[in-house]
């Protein structure tokens, strides 16, 4: 019996890690569409993986892709685009992402992907630090 009940409990816990492991895929993979459209300049497919608080702020492809050039040019234009750490905690996901900008700097991004009622996730925010700058 205790077997048993301990198989279950193992079960559960890697069920649970390899959903938290899938949910971080899922989230790295929506990063990965929007940062390889910005590169196509497909302002439609990059404003699909804004979640609805950042689609109201920016109501339109158009006005998204030109905060995204003007304000975010490490993620817009780079040499190079690398996953860190990542948090998963209840429906947020949080990833680390290492860029090398266009001029070969340094750059931290920290996205945050909140689970929408139909199970995607959506980039809510994206905060940008230079490397070597204290924030």
């Amino acid at each position: 019996m205790r077997i048993a009940a301990l198989l279950v409990a193992i079960s559960v816990i890697f069920s649970s890690v390899s959903a938290r492991a899938g949910d971080v895929s899922a989230a790295q993979g929506v990063i990965s569409a929007q940062e390889q459209a910005l590169a196509r300049d497909d302002a439609a497919a990059a404003y699909s993986y804004a979640a609805p608080a950042i689609k109201e702020i920016f109501p339109a492809p158009d006005i998204f892709m030109s905060m995204v050039q003007n304000g975010y040019a490490p993620v817009y234009r780079h040499k190079s685009f690398e996953f860190g750490e990542r948090r998963s905690e209840g429906n947020w996901i949080s990833q680390h992402v290492h860029i090398i900008d266009a001029n070969g700097e340094a750059w931290e991004a920290l996205y945050t992907l909140e689970q929408q009622a139909d199970g995607s996730y959506k980039i809510t925010g994206c905060s940008l630090l230079k490397v070597g700058r204290e924030v």
